[in-house]
């Protein structure tokens, strides 16, 4: 009898699983950790704001940005950089979580569904949040150690865009997965090629261009930033009507307490 194909959802991570960029807090964790200068974690400033003000990334900085962070760690124990990334997890990157997107994916989980991240992210912390999320696990770039030491190199390619694709594919392959009848979730234009791999793509806070991709066919749009922003906005409003309402009478006036 052949085995049913298993089904997954795919989350990409920055600014889709969390607000802001995961290289960006691990950068600032190892900045206030003595691993480099001011001057050094200029360029994560840089990138962090670009995520912030444009909401899209640009694949040629991702790369510099990368291969910089690669380049920050070379030298350092591999176990070293792994135990400060747990502190960083929970000092900045937990607090950055949208809660909505975590409750798409439990209920992924909860259908008996695998859930994956797929992200640029370097794979050692791509491992950590989906571990400590409680995810299957994660496809992310992977950077060159020796001897248990990293080397500041990268091994293939930097995964995004149509990397992300391919490397679902071959994880499918891997897994028995079929693809079309799986899912995808993503914040960025750029990941248009994962979203198209799968049967169900859907978007999380999209970019201005996914977010006319997904008008245009269809696909789900979650938008937690707007949630956050009228919650920000209404909230103290809609507590003071209800404020008013349980302290007032049917007649208008205040009831005895």
């Amino acid at each position: 009898m052949t085995e049913k194909a298993k089904n997954a959802a795919f989350f990409d991570v920055d600014n889709t699983i969390i607000r802001g960029s995961t290289l960006f807090f691990l950068g600032r964790g190892m900045y206030q950790r003595g691993f480099f200068s001011k001057r050094d974690i200029s360029t994560f400033v840089l990138a962090n704001l670009r995520y912030k003000l444009t909401g899209t990334e640009n694949p040629e900085e991702i790369s510099k940005y990368q291969s910089a962070a690669c380049e920050f760690i070379a030298g350092h124990n591999v176990k070293e950089i792994l135990a400060m990334g747990a502190e960083v997890y929970d000092q900045y990157v937990s607090p950055a979580i949208w809660q909505g997107t975590i409750e798409i994916a439990n209920q992924h989980l909860n259908n008996g569904e695998e859930v994956w991240l797929v992200t640029a992210t370097p794979l050692d912390m791509a491992n950590l949040i989906a571990e400590r999320l409680g995810f299957t696990g994660a496809l992310g770039t992977r950077a060159e150690s020796k001897d248990g030491v990293y080397t500041g190199k990268m091994i293939g390619n930097l995964l995004h865009g149509k990397e992300k694709s391919i490397a679902i594919c071959e994880l499918a392959r891997e897994r028995g997965i079929d693809l079309s009848k799986c899912y995808a979730y993503s914040d960025s234009h750029y990941d248009i090629p994962l979203l198209e791999t799968v049967g169900h793509p859907a978007v999380i806070n999209p970019d201005t261009l996914l977010q006319i991709r997904a008008i245009r066919d269809n696909w789900p749009i979650h938008d937690f930033r707007r949630a956050r922003a009228l919650k920000a906005t209404f909230g103290p409003i809609l507590a003071r009507f209800a404020a008013g309402v349980t302290f007032l009478s049917p007649r208008g006036r205040r009831s005895k307490q």
